[in-house]
């Protein structure tokens, strides 16, 4: 999906780097979901998990959309399903996130398999916590269960942090129950999820806004990542990437960030520091090409190849998030000679490193051409 969206005047953004994490095991729930006996409020009810849907498109308007558009929608030919959201731009613990308000009983079925599964988690939701992203929670610092104040620049309102979770939407980091989003001031309804599954999201979207209301926006939802198989080539319009000079010059940006501090949602010096792929947009920005802001996005920016092919200036991409399998949400530059320059994680600084290929994805051959595409 695209790195950013106007929401109400705002934009909803989200910085991912992600720690290298273990891989899903029996249990894990345990791991990232708060015990519900320590929240203010009871457990709320939720429905059990119905049947998963995709989401491939996101509508968000500065106010509630017409209902008259949502029924059309609805009735779309390949159209799967819908689901309301309230969607707006805040603080979570003076982290600036996009925050979604949901029903927990029916937004369930559009994420990720592990955060759809746990009963918990909604029931958290439900009751009036808030779940954060794996990385926001991880390498953001905030621990599960603590109270975080979340809201607007003025109103906030403190809420626990009941899980980690990535919704697998790229621009959203917090998530919580359309009640406590109203009485946080949030939008009502302004926002829509599309399942699509038989229809390329382009073409939808292309006929969809010629029906939306002014001030509103229809992007797609984290659009698939081919991933690379053993011997793959790249296609013939490969022509298109860095020139060396280019290379050269991301390689160098790179190198005089060592030593400073992991930061999430860090791209600048101005926040003291860097994450993943705040690392990349610094770097690759020095070279003239705009990268998006986040990982999964950064991975769209060219072609994806296998990491034996891989060099240097090349981006490495990781899915490490166990809440959201096949997410990327970890990214760092090739080097060369099994080398990679990254900002690993929560407690480190940006640093050369020695490549690993546990849950690597592959490396990305960036077009300058795609990269703008992709950055909007």
């Amino acid at each position: 999906m695209l790195a950013t969206l106007s929401v109400n005047g705002a934009v909803l953004v989200a910085h991912h780097g992600a720690t290298p994490a273990a891989e899903p095991r029996t249990g894990q729930s345990a791991r990232y979901v708060a015990a519900s006996g320590n929240s203010p409020l009871a457990p709320g009810a939720v429905a059990p998990l119905g049947k998963r849907l995709t989401p491939h498109v996101l509508v968000a308007a500065p106010a509630t959309l017409p209902s008259a558009l949502v029924a059309r929608v609805r009735g779309a030919k390949g159209v799967q399903g819908v689901e309301i959201v309230d969607a707006v731009q805040g603080a979570v613990a003076g982290k600036r996130v996009g925050i979604l308000g949901v029903d927990p009983s029916t937004f369930r079925n559009y994420t990720p398999k592990p955060t759809a599964q746990s009963d918990a988690l909604w029931r958290n939701v439900a009751g009036g916590d808030v779940a954060i992203s794996f990385t926001m929670g991880e390498d953001g610092g905030i621990r599960l269960g603590a109270q975080v104040p979340v809201g607007g620049k003025n109103a906030r309102t403190p809420l626990r942090v009941g899980a980690y979770a990535t919704m697998g939407i790229g621009d959203v980091d917090a998530v919580i129950s359309r009640t406590a989003a109203r009485a946080l001031g949030m939008p009502s309804g302004n926002a829509m999820l599309i399942s699509v599954p038989k229809t390329r999201p382009k073409t939808f979207i292309a006929k969809l806004r010629k029906v939306l209301p002014k001030g509103a926006k229809a992007v797609e939802v984290n659009p698939v990542v081919d991933f690379p198989s053993a011997g793959g080539d790249l296609p013939a319009s490969s022509g298109q990437v860095m020139t060396a000079q280019q290379v050269q010059t991301v390689i160098r940006a790179a190198h005089t960030r060592l030593g400073w501090p992991y930061v999430w949602g860090g791209e600048s010096e101005a926040e003291g520091g860097y994450d993943c792929s705040g690392l990349m947009q610094y770097a690759f920005a020095r070279a003239g090409v705009k990268l998006p802001r986040v990982a999964a996005d950064q991975a769209r920016t060219g072609w994806v190849i296998p990491y034996a092919q891989a060099q240097p200036g090349d981006m490495l991409i990781w899915a490490n998030d166990p809440t959201a399998p096949g997410y990327i949400s970890h990214i760092a530059l090739y080097l060369g000679n099994g080398k990679m320059l990254a900002a690993p994680r929560r407690g480190s600084v940006v640093q050369v490193q020695n490549v690993y290929t546990r849950n690597m994805r592959g490396a990305v051959r960036v077009s300058p051409r795609i990269a703008r595409g992709v950055a909007g």
